[in-house]
């Protein structure tokens, strides 16, 4: 105010500074506290020397309950001197020498640890974010939300907050560049968790050192069983990313060079060592990705031709169980080393997709029935395009996605869901291979992750390790394949399929119904092909729905 005494106005300004400043004068503020502790007890309690002995040795005992060795060093040492000082100063007198200089020379000694703590300075700026956040929100345009509470960790710290009525947490993640920002964090370092427990609420990370910057070795294989869930890699708060895959499908997608042949040598690794698991590969990359994992597998197929009869051969042994199980009258196969799940791991879907459709047809028969009588497909492409991801029965059905990092944003959601890269979900920043988000039961927040590093020599010792310790299949799956009629047309090429359909049909035409009967193909596809051959007029619309050449 224009009329306020100027002494008013120096002592405020003073008790801001040491207000603002109070982690710094920590030190000095407990050296005057001590010295007047014991001013007050020499002159009240001249002979309460005993009692200040006693509460320093309970204190020292309490600091065994810090985490840090140097921390708890730090901890029990300040209070011996500080105990020490204050019982000598009780009997003899604060002011008795060589006592005050030996409490200055103890405070200048203590204050340097202190001010050089990285955590304690971590505080100060969390701290002073905090105060600071109403002026930050205002201008970042979350105006009325505040800070509830904040912790400090390893790598940052996190923060709880509480939005203004009408604010949700996808405002706040619109706006997390805009945060980062107004922090002067480097780009990338702010996470933002939506409340589970309220709409209004949500959790905001920074992390101020990147715990994922390096690679983290892989531990080896934890799994013993497909009911134990897969430890695939580290959240950036040093949890363990586990992952369930009994009767469960898994898609891993991400562009090239992202990972995606670690987060499968992950995978592979704990499966191999499961001795209730028969793993089945498909690599039309003439096998360079799966074949070190040979030893293990019990089929591994190379071709369009060889991809095709090993997936016809699964379908066969999808209904053998089902119908067993429909005879039994149980619900799920439960999987033994007797009677063992089945898991095809396709590497490079979206090739497949190319260039064997008849096989697409069969895994998706597989994606849409084999659950509950445990045949599992783990697919994995380097193309998440629209064309290999968008259609089909396979996407809709996997229940576990990995997606690593991908070129465009809209692969996010061809990956992960729609709607996944607005709530959050942004693979297209994850900036080093193995980095992923997860989406899966229990894993249904944006929260990045690292997957281990699996190295060619982690690789053959584990194959060779556990090769001989691979369980058969059973034998009503075993004999469901010997006895599947092996078609000629199942590996047929489906455009002449489509031609000689076509060819034949009555005048009327045929329906697409008739002919995704008579190619195994789905419909979109046909629809697809029949644009393209009346294009070239090689076939024509006789009436609506009714097609011949």
């Amino acid at each position: 105010m224009p009329d306020e005494p100027l002494l008013i106005v120096v002592l405020a300004a003073v008790g801001r500074v040491l207000f603002r400043y109070r982690s710094e004068l920590a030190p000095f503020i407990a050296g005057l506290a001590l010295a007047a502790a014991g001013l007050v007890l020499h002159a009240t309690h001249p002979n309460g020397r005993p009692i200040v002995l006693i509460f320093t040795a309970l204190a020292v005992a309490l600091c065994w309950k810090i985490e840090r060795f140097a921390e708890r060093v730090y901890a029990a040492a300040t209070i011996v001197v500080a105990g020490g000082w204050l019982a000598t100063a009780v009997a003899l007198g604060p002011d008795r020498d060589p006592l005050p200089t030996i409490l200055v020379a103890a405070v200048i000694a203590a204050s340097v640890p202190w001010w050089a703590h990285r955590r304690r300075r971590a505080r100060v700026r969390v701290d002073r974010v905090i105060h600071a956040w109403p002026d930050l929100a205002e201008a970042i345009g979350l105006g009325g939300s505040r800070v509830m509470s904040a912790v400090v960790d390893t790598w940052g710290w996190r923060a709880r907050m509480k939005l203004r009525p009408g604010q949700s947490t996808a405002d706040v993640v619109a706006r997390v560049p805009a945060i980062e920002s107004a922090l002067g964090t480097r780009p990338g370092a702010v996470r933002v968790e939506q409340d589970p427990s309220h709409a209004g609420r949500c959790t905001m990370r920074v992390l101020t050192v990147d715990p994922h910057a390096g690679a983290i070795p892989w531990p080896g294989p934890r799994a013993r069983s497909l009911a134990d869930p897969i430890e695939l890699g580290v959240f950036e708060d040093a949890t363990t990313v586990r992952l369930a895959l009994l009767r469960r499908h898994a898609l891993v997608g991400g562009t090239t060079d992202s990972g995606k042949s670690g987060v499968l040598n992950v995978i592979l690794g704990n499966l191999a060592a499961c001795s209730d698991v028969v793993l089945w590969g498909i690599d039309l990359k003439g096998g360079m990705e799966l074949r070190p994992w040979a030893p293990c597998l019990a089929r591994l197929a190379t071709t369009a031709e060889e991809a095709t009869q090993l997936l016809a051969d699964a379908v066969a042994i999808l209904e053998a169980r089902a119908q067993a199980s429909g005879r039994d009258n149980t619900r799920v196969w439960e999987p033994t080393p007797s009677a063992p799940a089945l898991v095809i791991v396709i590497d490079e879907y979206a090739e497949l997709a190319d260039t064997a459709p008849v096989a697409v047809t069969h895994a998706e028969s597989i994606a849409r029935r084999g659950r509950a009588i445990a045949v599992d497909l783990l697919a994995a492409t380097q193309r998440p395009t629209q064309k290999a991801m968008g259609g089909g029965a396979l996407r809709s059905q996997m229940s576990v996605r990995v997606c690593l990092r991908v070129r465009e944003r809209r692969d996010v959601d061809l990956i992960l869901d729609k709607g996944m890269l607005a709530a959050g979900w942004h693979a297209h920043t994850l900036d080093a291979p193995g980095k992923f988000y997860v989406l899966a039961d229990g894993h249904d927040q944006p929260r990045r992750a690292r997957a281990y590093l699996v190295t060619d020599d982690h690789v053959r010792e584990t194959a060779a390790r556990y090769a001989d310790q691979r369980p058969d299949l059973d034998p009503l799956s075993q004999a469901a394949i010997e006895h599947r009629p092996r078609a000629i047309e199942a590996l047929a090429d489906p455009e002449q399929m489509l031609a000689t359909a076509l060819g034949k049909a009555p005048e009327d035409g045929l329906t697409i119904a008739e002919l995704i009967e008579a190619t195994g193909m789905r419909r979109t596809w046909i629809y697809d092909r029949l644009q393209a051959l009346a294009a070239a007029d090689g076939a024509r619309q006789v009436t609506r729905g009714r097609w011949r050449a």
